[in-house]
Formats: structure tokens, C-alpha cells, sequence
């Protein structure tokens, strides 16, 4: 299912993060844990997270990669490309999941449907725990003097006190 995670990015103070949970589940089973929605790539020049089925995003994550290398890490680039083939291509089209990719100077939320979109003000998020944690997440960056990770992790918690398929095991990664 496309929505049983939460995943956030934040550029904020020069800084950006990506945060994601570790919970994997079947129905309304939990499955897993630990697991790292969370992928550097491009010569851990880009970050990449994802919600949805996790062979389908492992596929992705390869494919997108392959595009990064094509492109020489022109993120914007590889994100068009990929959401052309996603949406084009009779196997991904199938795929179900949705991707978040940043590098130090864009990010961008990637969906099967040929979506690239360029957050307005910064700060993305996907799946069941997304609403909360974007909420959460934009409240923080208004009101408190926090770093991005700060804000991140604390977004985080927020949706998992709400969200029953996000769990509070956190993944953070951090580009600056």
C-alpha cells in the first residue's frame, strides 16, 4: 500500500533531512521494525525516501539511481525521466509507491502518475503519518528556533503518536 509509512524532508538553516520510520506491515500486521526507507545515492550527493511497497521502492531506488548516473546527478533531471518511464512503462507503471529525492539544492516527491513536485515552502512528506508530520514539521519551522534534524525527528514523533502504521523507530539522514 502506498500510504502505510511516513516519510519527511526538510531544508531548513542550510541544512537538509530526511526522516522516515522503520515499521513494515502486511494488512495490519507489522512485519518489520528496523527497516531503512532511507537511501543515499549518487555518491551520497542525493537522498531518497520512500513509502509503498518495498520491493516495488527497491526497484525504484535502482531505476532512479541508473538515472542520477545517466544524468550526472542533475536531480531534476532524473526525476522527470523517472516519473516518464514510471508512467510510461507497462512493469513500473504497477509499482506502488511514492519516492521523496533531494540534494543540496532541490527536492522533489515522485509519483507513478508522472508527478515531480517542488515543495513551495521546503518541507515534503508522504504516506499515512505525511499530513501529521508536514503539519507538525511547519508549526516547528514557524515558531521554534530548532535545526532541521531537530524538526524532522520531532515531526516524526508527532505522526507516530498519531499514526498507527508509522512506529517511533527513526532514520535520519542529513545533507549540508
Amino acid at each position: 500500500m502506498k500510504h502505510s509509512t511516513t516519510i519527511i524532508a526538510i531544508r531548513h538553516k542550510g541544512k537538509l533531512v530526511i526522516a522516515g520510520d522503520g515499521q513494515i506491515t502486511i494488512g495490519n500486521t507489522v512485519v518489520k521494525q528496523g527497516a531503512k526507507k532511507i537511501r543515499r545515492l549518487y555518491k551520497g550527493n542525493v537522498l531518497a525516501g520512500f513509502a509503498g511497497a518495498s520491493a516495488d521502492a527497491m526497484a525504484l531506488f535502482a531505476k532512479f539511481e541508473t538515472k542520477l548516473e545517466q544524468f550526472r546527478g542533475n536531480l531534476s533531471r532524473a526525476a522527470v525521466e523517472l516519473a516518464k518511464d514510471w508512467r510510461t512503462d507497462r512493469v513500473l507503471r504497477r509499482l506502488e509507491a511514492l519516492l521523496i529525492v533531494a540534494d543540496k539544492e532541490k527536492s522533489f516527491l515522485i509519483s507513478g502518475t508522472g508527478d515531480v513536485i517542488e515543495p513551495d515552502d521546503e518541507i515534503l512528506a508522504i504516506g499515512s503519518g505525511g499530513a501529521y508530520a508536514l503539519a507538525a514539521a511547519k508549526a516547528m519551522i514557524k515558531f521554534t528556533d530548532l535545526d532541521a534534524k531537530q524538526i524532522a525527528l520531532e515531526a516524526m514523533k508527532i505522526a507516530s503518536s498519531i499514526c498507527i502504521y508509522t512506529n517511533d523507530n527513526f532514520i535520519a539522514e542529513e545533507l549540508s
